[in-house]
């Protein structure tokens, strides 16, 4: 598979993902607590899909690499979200666990892109 035709189905996966996030938030109670979580969760489950769109609008490989940091760091803050929403009881618990499945795996395969592209860590 060529590079585009990964961008284009990863940023789909990342889109859809947002999107899940999103309708899992409408559906937790809300109170003084989950305000917090639900605002957190929000932001950083939709950067995920809105930072690899720019990684992959990157003019250069440092600036691809700066977003692919970002995008790592706003997948492995959702999945701490989805950690307390899950050990505070808020929300459907089989959902959670898709959920944080796929976080999971996104966190996976762009930790694996941005350590890719710096291999040994030589930065330039």
């Amino acid at each position: 598979m060529r590079n585009e035709e990964f961008n284009e189905l990863f940023r789909r996966r990342t889109k859809r993902f947002a999107v899940e996030i999103l309708r899992f938030l409408e559906i937790i109670p809300f109170n003084s607590a989950t305000r917090i979580v639900t605002y957190q969760l929000g932001k950083s489950g939709t950067s995920v899909g809105a930072n690899f769109r720019a990684f992959c609008r990157g003019r250069s490989k440092n600036e691809r690499f700066a977003k692919s940091c970002i995008v790592v760091e706003e997948a492995d803050e959702t999945l701490y979200w989805l950690e307390i929403c899950t050990e505070t009881s808020y929300g459907n618990t089989e959902t959670l666990t898709k959920l944080s499945q796929e976080c999971l795996e996104i966190l996976k395969v762009t930790g694996s892109i941005k350590d890719s592209m710096f291999p040994n860590n030589k930065f330039p």
